[in-house]
């Protein structure tokens, strides 16, 4: 510890970063000070020695390295940068069960646009994010309809032979297939899309009035009208806009509740003063749980790193650095950002709904209490990026023996509970050998064939069991039908990861108390029981059949009796005589016995 002390008292009386390193030189704390020397020597004082967590640090720790900046705004965003670089163990490290959505513009020959959760480097443009999650779904399918610029996974780079179901539903302008659009029209298409995903409302009316004159120029009536229709919805849209930029400003409400070492933290956001959406943290750690830190560098890893944000921010409590981190954020969002801890009147009010949400969220995480139906759909919802709360989820499993009696199963969950009666079993009719993707191919294209002809509603989210080739392989074949709308999902077995199809770049990583993976994992092992439970019945009736063919006498009928009674070959050697005659009858009985090599026990003395 003295060369700790030495080294402290050298670090130099500006503001910078600090770095504590263990013996194996890892990073195992990250802090910023507007004065290095006088920060890091406070660290020894006695009663900072006494507290636990900074005791157990300095008494790991084995050397201080340093950062010199400018100012305590770049010793802040450096902070947050190191601490997201090397997630040092005593820092704390936000934990995240949901992102922001925002809608992605790609950057192709022919541009598409995706709801997507993560933000890349990728030369695409990014607009939002969009608070409730389902709002970034509702505008891409606007554009799907208005603007038929789409969201497809097809290879755009070269021309197909004949377009999607999307072009026929007059949802996409089909630049896969050679002379259904031209690039300028399409271009066109992104140019307008860009417009209104940036909410430059006006200016997308203004073109779309010079596209109506140019249409009734040329007597193109239906495309006059259809696009004074858009250019309607389009004012409209920007008048609701208007009007909630008067109702109120944009504010984040932040509360925690905390019994260390578990707190949940909420966050509600507030929008033309009105709450549209809420996000939930947890920490499993927080063994020494400073309010004031705590809140500190939640704020910092939650804005720092996003393009958006807001112009008030309310806290529970006061904290050291909020000035200059005021000053830093507004600065990225150019107009100024005020954060707060509420007193008194409505704001406080406001806060204390948070909190209380804040204390529900623990007891639902760390109480183990079951959420509501409702409560577990909304979760799932947001954490796959679907479009509605799904009320019922279709699962399917493939179960065979090195590509032997080859079966699958389908469970239902729907409205909070599995429904067996809707189980469905499958024998595998087409595949030759193990290939698990094929089988899932027949299984799906059967499932989802058979509904479309009955003009059956589908379900709200089809999982199955695998990694990305189960999921494409599902894809494949709903895609052969002409489905191009069903939110499909997979959970791999090995990391638990689920991938969403449309966005497999970004898997779902929920963490082990999440209920919506409990969910998912519950009914992913119950497709898995029910399909290994029927290939084992399928094995054993084979094997049954095979061995009761060799005996003279019984037949078919006898056979299945047996079948359905037993149940395996097994379970009839070990039957009690009279049990086998009262089954087969006494004749058969005999056959069976003396045809399986049944040992009559020897009489006792």
């Amino acid at each position: 510890m003295s060369d700790l002390r030495e080294r402290a008292a050298e670090l130099p009386a500006l503001p910078g970063v600090y770095l504590y390193r263990d013996a194996y030189d890892t990073v195992i704390y990250v802090g910023k000070a507007k004065n290095l020397r006088s920060r890091v020597r406070s660290y020894f004082n006695d009663d900072r020695l006494a507290d636990a967590k900074t005791g157990t640090l300095i008494g790991e720790a084995r050397k201080i390295d340093y950062i010199h900046v400018d100012n305590e705004k770049e010793a802040l965003a450096l902070e947050n940068n190191l601490i997201k670089e090397w997630k040092p163990r005593y820092n704390i490290l936000l934990r995240d069960d949901k992102t922001y959505p925002y809608i992605k513009l790609t950057a192709e020959r022919y541009p598409r646009v995706y709801v997507t959760r993560r933000l890349r480097k990728d030369g695409s443009s990014y607009f939002g994010p969009y608070f409730p999650g389902n709002l970034a779904h509702r505008l891409v399918h606007f554009i799907h309809r208005h603007f038929k610029v789409p969201s497809c996974k097809v290879d755009l780079t070269r021309y197909h032979s004949h377009p999607c179901l999307e072009f026929h539903i007059h949802r996409c302008l089909g630049p896969c297939v050679q002379g259904l659009t031209t690039d300028a029209a399409y271009a066109e298409a992104v140019r307008s899309v860009k417009l209104f995903l940036e909410g430059r409302h006006k200016d997308l009316a203004h073109e779309l009035s010079e596209r109506i004159a140019a249409a009734s120029a040329a007597l193109r009536y239906e495309e006059a009208s259809a696009l004074h229709d858009l250019m309607r919805t389009v004012e409209e849209l920007g008048e609701k806009q208007k009007m909630a930029q008067v109702q109120g400003t944009d504010t984040d409400i932040f509360a925690y509740y905390a019994e260390p070492p578990w707190v949940a933290v909420n966050l509600f956001h507030l929008r033309g003063g009105h709450i549209v959406d809420r996000r939930e943290f947890y920490w499993e750690d927080q063994r020494e749980f400073d309010p004031a830190e705590f809140v500190s560098s939640l704020l910092k890893q939650v804005y720092l790193d996003e393009p958006y944000i807001p112009a008030f921010i309310h806290v529970p409590v006061e904290f050291e650095d909020r000035e200059p981190l005021e000053e830093l954020l507004s600065e990225r969002r150019g107009h100024k950002v005020e954060i707060h801890t509420p007193r008194r009147g409505q704001k406080k009010a406001m806060l204390e709904l948070v909190e209380s949400n804040a204390k529900h969220s623990f007891e639902q995480r760390f109480r183990v209490l079951k959420p509501s139906s409702k409560a577990i759909q909304e979760a799932l919802q947001d954490a796959l990026g679907l479009e509605n709360a799904p009320e019922r989820i279709e699962c399917f499993d493939i179960s065979h023996i090195q590509g032997t009696d080859k079966v699958a199963s389908m469970v239902v969950w729907e409205n909070g509970r599995m429904k067996k009666s809707d189980y469905r079993k499958f024998v595998i009719r087409t595949v030759e050998g193990n290939d698990d993707f094929a089988s899932m191919r027949e299984v799906i294209a059967r499932r989802y064939g058979r509904l479309r002809e009955e003009k059956a509603p589908r379900p709200g989210l089809v999982l199955v069991d695998g990694g990305l080739g189960q999921l494409h392989a599902a894809a494949d074949a709903l895609e052969a039908l002409g489905i191009t709308d069903q939110p499909l999902a997979s959970i791999a077995k090995r990391e638990e990861w689920i991938y969403v199809y449309g966005q497999e770049q970004e898997p779902v990583v929920l963490d082990k108390f999440s209920p919506v993976l409990h969910l998912i994992q519950q009914v992913r092992d119950e497709a898995h029981r029910f399909a290994v439970t029927f290939h084992r019945t399928r094995r054993n009736a084979s094997r049954l059949r095979g061995e009761l063919d060799q005996i003279p006498g019984v037949g078919e009928k006898t056979a299945m009796k047996l079948l359905k009674h037993f149940g395996s070959v097994e379970r009839v050697r070990q039957a009690p005589e009279e049990e086998l005659v009262r089954v087969a009858g006494s004749a058969a009985a005999r056959k069976i016995r003396t045809g399986l090599g049944i040992v009559e026990p020897a009489p006792r003395p």
